[in-house]
């Protein structure tokens, strides 16, 4: 064969394989009502003339699935002619404007409530606009504006103002219990940045107003009755998800790392330090048969060593320990792990029960103390409990949970945990 056959032969070569790879002409979303079909276009990685890629169109479900608008996505294609297939993504929708009530006890046992309205599909394009009113002793209240996917698929803006006003129990070392009055108004602006959907980076800043006014208690005579610091501070997030979610149940691995730095801060800066706060929560998910779910949570947190009673760490039902109380202690590390099974035992329609049954430990480090605090056994929280979950499966994060925890350790407290959402 000579050198202008055999060129011959390697372009009819090419050509064949060009021809016969299978590509993709059209592509359709079907099932969308209210989210726009140019935003899901968007943001997925297949577009006509992709090659026909299984991997690559599961990617693209997995990424429907996780926006607040999507309760479920599927995927079917056809084969249209020379090897070109249609391919047609089926949604089924969330009803996205989400009102929520939260009810609880405040720290003097009296009732505690949160009323909020959120719309997770602003314009049809998962974007976040809503609000919140407390009251957790004293009002507070917050308004919310997150667009992840603004600009393009990876780059996004979000802004904030919130004005929270709790009141705020401070331990000192000699156990003496004192309560302030805290009001913090800050202002938040974040950009988001999607590298694919796997990785996700949030970055902005916070500038906040806080003050604290004595209410009652035996004050220390070092301390003074009125604090305030005007702080500005860095913050951000990154997440690596890798969960795949189907209604009510929930698969796989995600770490999610947020910190807050404060760059600047004036005011009583000799108690209210300026603090890095560093937080991890690593999440994995396993289903368990039909019906069943492990879940699982290890938090890990640390923040700047200094001696104050105003750490940043709480020890509290809502946040770490179900039924070990309100804002019991604080701390400047932790580590905590909850995990539950939780078990679906009935499901028809739109609406699921589930059950579970829970382990929720943790342990702290006292202000200025040492690592070994995280060891000690009078700084360790062991609690177990079951709870319900009342499930709305066409509503996003529409479950009202209910927990009872019971003390396993020296703590003799137990208690009911009230909330909207999965605990994690």
């Amino acid at each position: 064969m000579n050198i202008k056959c055999f060129r011959l032969a390697i372009v009819l070569l090419i050509g064949q394989l060009s021809i016969a790879q299978n590509t993709i002409s059209e592509i359709q979303i079907e099932g969308n009502k209210r989210t726009k079909t140019g935003f899901l276009k968007r943001l997925a990685y297949v577009k006509v003339g992709s090659d026909l890629d299984s991997t690559d169109i599961a990617s693209d479900v997995r990424r429907f699935r996780l926006l607040p608008s999507v309760a479920s996505a599927s995927f079917t294609t056809e084969k249209l002619d020379n090897n070109t297939y249609k391919l047609t993504y089926k949604v089924v929708e969330n009803f996205a404007i989400i009102p929520g009530l939260n009810v609880s006890q405040d720290v003097n046992e009296d009732l505690a409530y949160r009323l909020s309205l959120f719309d997770f599909n602003l314009f049809g394009q998962n974007q976040i606009i809503g609000g919140f009113y407390s009251k957790n002793v004293f009002d507070s209240y917050g308004v919310f504006w997150e667009a992840p996917n603004l600009f393009t698929r990876k780059w996004g803006i979000g802004l904030n103002y919130q004005n929270n006003v709790l009141q705020q129990p401070i331990f000192f070392e000699d156990e003496r219990d004192v309560n302030y009055k805290f009001n913090a108004r800050a202002f938040e602006f974040r950009v988001f940045y999607e590298h694919n959907f796997n990785n996700r980076i949030e970055l902005g800043f916070n500038i906040a107003n806080e003050d604290y006014d004595y209410l009652d208690g035996n004050l220390p005579s070092d301390i003074p009755e009125h604090l305030s610091l005007n702080r500005f501070s860095i913050i951000g997030e990154y997440e690596y998800n890798n969960i795949t979610n189907e209604y009510q149940y929930v698969e796989g691995f995600r770490s999610v790392f947020t910190f807050n730095l404060t760059a600047s801060a004036e005011g009583n800066t000799e108690l209210l330090k300026n603090f890095f706060i560093g937080r991890n929560d690593f999440e994995y998910f396993k289903r368990i048969g039909d019906k069943g779910n492990w879940a699982n949570r290890l938090r890990l947190g640390y923040a700047t060593n200094d001696t104050t009673p105003f750490a940043p760490f709480a020890l509290d039902n809502q946040l770490n320990i179900r039924g070990v109380g309100n804002v019991i202690d604080r701390g400047t590390a932790s580590i905590v792990l909850n995990t539950e099974y939780r078990h679906t035992v009935f499901e028809k329609g739109w609406f699921a029960l589930q059950t579970n049954a829970f382990i929720d430990a943790g342990t702290w480090q006292d202000p200025g103390g040492e690592l070994e605090d995280l060891v000690q056994g009078n700084n360790t929280s062991l609690f177990t409990g079951l709870g319900l979950r009342f499930i709305h499966k066409r509503i996003f994060n529409a479950v009202f949970r209910i927990d009872y925890g019971i003390s396993l350790g020296n703590k003799a407290n137990n208690g009911v945990v009230f909330g909207i959402g999965q605990y994690f």
